[in-house]
């Protein structure tokens, strides 16, 4: 028989651990002592230290980024209330026809011209501070004397500063006029049919009336009476009465006499009535496009009134590049 080698005693026994009803390491022969009620508030006490402690961090760190951001003038808010750049449309209201409608109305004004032959009604677009406004020839041929009414009502006294009867149209100037609101000339080459755009004028005197459409062609040939002859002496065509102008061989709106002159137009559905002559072709980020000239009036072929005349969505406005091209001359005063 084979005795063991090891001392008695060197590797105790216990019993084994997950047999039986014994585990190792023996259990408690008590159970734990409860949790007492005011080491648990003393417990919780860091806890709700370090939340504010997370709170007063994130209203600083915030503060911080405003205070950053106000500094350096970033601003994280597509949507914030920020003038768009090289426009007068804020950024809420970019791409709309009301934030054009009050971006721009300010500098559209009412125009009244009279002469011999009555008086006209028409719109001008404010391109200086000091008051000097464009608007077509048509709409001051012959006069001699032209009231301007701006949006908030005020009214001026202006001049002549030139016309250009082979583009249609004329500048003038506004006396004592400071401090106006004045229009952003866009880029006419830049416009694509289907264009959203606005226009703004005095229809029938009707000061301030918005409309809105899209751009309906390019380039289309659009001949005026140069002066106030044929059926414009019965209130021009700014004004009340008929507007003739003539296309595609055709003559609208009654007869343009026989000095005209012929000009590459934008074509609009924009509503366009007597007394848009003159105004404003907008597009969507507020920039004039056009400066509205002539319209069709479904009722002038049939020989009625000019009061049931209106517009059937073919208005026709001048490239303001060929506003822009021309300015110098009519500052000048030497017009074509």
């Amino acid at each position: 028989m084979t005795e063991s080698q090891r001392p008695s005693g060197e590797y105790p026994m216990y019993p084994s651990y997950g047999n039986g009803d014994a585990s190792y390491p023996p259990p408690p022969s008590y159970p734990p002592a409860p949790e007492s009620a005011a080491h648990r508030r003393r417990a919780k006490r860091p806890v709700a230290l370090l939340a504010a402690v997370a709170i007063a961090a994130g209203v600083v760190g915030g503060g911080t980024a405003a205070f950053v951001q106000q500094f350096t003038g970033n601003d994280t808010n597509s949507t914030g209330g920020g003038i768009v750049p090289g426009t007068t449309v804020s950024q809420s209201s970019k791409g709309t026809v009301a934030g054009v409608a009050a971006a721009v109305s300010p500098m559209i004004v009412e125009i009244n011209a009279t002469s011999t032959a009555g008086e006209s009604t028409g719109s001008g677009v404010v391109i200086t501070s000091d008051g000097e406004v464009v608007t077509n020839n048509h709409v001051l041929s012959g006069a001699s004397s032209i009231k301007v009414t701006l949006s908030t009502g005020k009214t001026y006294t202006a001049d002549v500063v030139g016309t250009d009867p082979d583009k249609d149209l004329a500048l003038i100037k506004l006396r004592g006029a400071s401090g106006l609101k004045t229009a952003t000339l866009g880029d006419s080459s830049a416009v694509s049919v289907g264009d959203q755009v606005v226009a703004i004028g005095s229809p029938e005197g009707l000061t301030g009336t918005v409309t809105s459409g899209i751009v309906s062609a390019l380039n289309r040939d659009v001949t005026v009476a140069k002066d106030n002859g044929g059926s414009q002496g019965q209130g021009g065509m700014g004004g009340g009465g008929q507007w003739p102008f003539e296309f595609g061989g055709r003559q609208f709106n009654g007869d343009t006499g026989d000095s005209t002159t012929t000009y590459k137009a934008i074509q609009t559905d924009a509503s366009l009535n007597p007394g848009n002559s003159g105004g404003a072709l907008i597009n969507m980020n507020g920039e004039i496009i056009g400066i509205n000239s002539a319209m069709y009036s479904a009722s002038s072929s049939d020989g009625s009134s000019s009061s049931g005349a209106g517009s059937v969505g073919l208005g026709f406005a001048i490239p303001v590049n060929t506003l822009k091209a021309d300015l110098p001359t009519l500052r000048s005063g030497n017009g074509s």
